[in-house]
């Protein structure tokens, strides 16, 4: 509803309007709430709601998808792609990994997996956690001589190492610097607080490609209407069911692996098509994170750094491409979920990537356009 669905929600949080830049536009989608808990998923045994992990999920993603495939057989030998972000970094390549295996053991593609796709995307907790901090000191968001402290003191090779009263002075540091702002987009608005959702929160344009910051607000209260939850069939358990953006369900997590590059080196060894997006406003995967996750995978370039154009002129952001089927591609002005921020670019990038095309590098136009005689007022 805020990124790649058909629809968006008016302020009102009652009616809907067109998303232009849905990705429904390029194939058929399928969305699956996960793990249980999340959004409207449940499940009959509360134990597996409260505590859960990666290897619980992909078990039960792929149970998932073994039975939807039975149960809509017109898609069994269609092409299948995998797309999620943030720490669905885990979650997709573990997937591919897992269908993989039932394919090898099957001795047959119960399902056509040709592709996946994350985005501002948890790959490795050490590199992560490192260009974190790198990217708030280059953007002027904490001052330079905490991020050395953090630099030398911290150390990311285990979550659960204790860190020297340094590290964790700098970071207490950097927390508060950053905190009056969205992470998630560096340069984003923040939306008012208010209790009443008619209250005018922010203007902007509906088909503009700016977010409206209060977009949750609205979400949530169309999420929680009764006509809506009986529309789309909630096995709604409560009284009164609080929907809500991030789930408060699930109390524990038991297993999240320290790296997934061994699971997305795998899955290209498999002949996979791999993408990583990176939406390079975000501050809390940044695009310096994943840019030193890969570097931590030693593949060979096979395109060099470019920059990708959209609608001709417009840069949509800058990639690379690795041998072993691997494409780095960043969005230019996108925040942590890109589709919300930059949807047309976003599209452009879904697109590409199902056609397994290259994004395009219009030096052309752009030659065409700079020899031009255009008066220096109009450029």
């Amino acid at each position: 509803m805020e990124e790649i669905g058909p629809f968006r929600i008016h302020k009102d949080g009652k009616t809907l309007y067109r998303n232009n830049y849905s990705w429904n536009q390029a194939a058929n989608l399928l969305f699956l709430e996960s793990p249980a808990g999340v959004g409207f998923s449940y499940s009959n045994i509360s134990s597996e709601v409260k505590s859960n992990g990666d290897r619980d999920t992909a078990i039960d993603n792929i149970i998932f998808l073994l039975n939807w495939m039975q149960r809509f057989p017109e898609y069994k030998n269609r092409d299948f792609y995998i797309a999620g972000e943030s720490y669905a970094g885990h979650f997709v390549p573990q997937l591919a990994e897992i269908i993989l295996q039932h394919n090898k053991l099957a001795k047959k593609n119960l399902i056509n997996l040709k592709g996946i796709m994350i985005g501002n995307a948890v790959i490795n907790f050490e590199t992560d956690e490192k260009g974190m901090y790198e990217y708030h000191a280059s953007h002027g968001l904490i001052p330079d001589e905490i991020f050395e402290q953090i630099d030398r003191y911290c150390n990311f090779s285990d979550k659960a190492l204790p860190q020297p009263h340094q590290c964790d002075n700098a970071i207490d540091i950097a927390i508060a610097d950053t905190d009056p702002i969205d992470l998630y987009n560096i340069y984003a608005p923040l939306c008012p607080k208010s209790d009443d959702l008619s209250t005018t929160y922010y203007t902007s344009n509906k088909n503009s490609q700016e977010i409206d910051p209060c977009s949750d607000d609205y979400l949530i209260a169309y999420m929680n209407r009764p006509d809506v939850q009986k529309a789309l069939h909630a096995n709604v358990t409560k009284i009164k069911y609080n929907w809500q953006p991030c789930s408060e369900v699930i109390e524990s997590w038991k297993d999240s692996p320290l790296s997934i590059i061994p699971v997305i080196k795998k899955v290209m060894a498999n002949g996979i098509r791999v993408w990583i997006f990176s939406g390079d406003t975000d501050g809390i995967v940044p695009v310096t994170s994943t840019k030193k996750s890969i570097k931590k995978m030693k593949l060979r370039v096979e395109t060099p750094w470019y920059p990708w154009f959209h609608k001709d002129y417009e840069v949509g952001g800058y990639a690379q491409v690795y041998r072993g089927n691997l494409t780095f591609a960043t969005v230019r002005g996108a925040g942590h979920q890109v589709p919300s921020y930059e949807p047309a670019r976003a599209f452009t990038l879904a697109k590409h990537f199902l056609a397994g095309t290259q994004l395009p590098n219009s030096t052309t136009h752009k030659i065409i356009y700079l020899t031009q005689n255009i008066p220096m007022q109009r450029k």
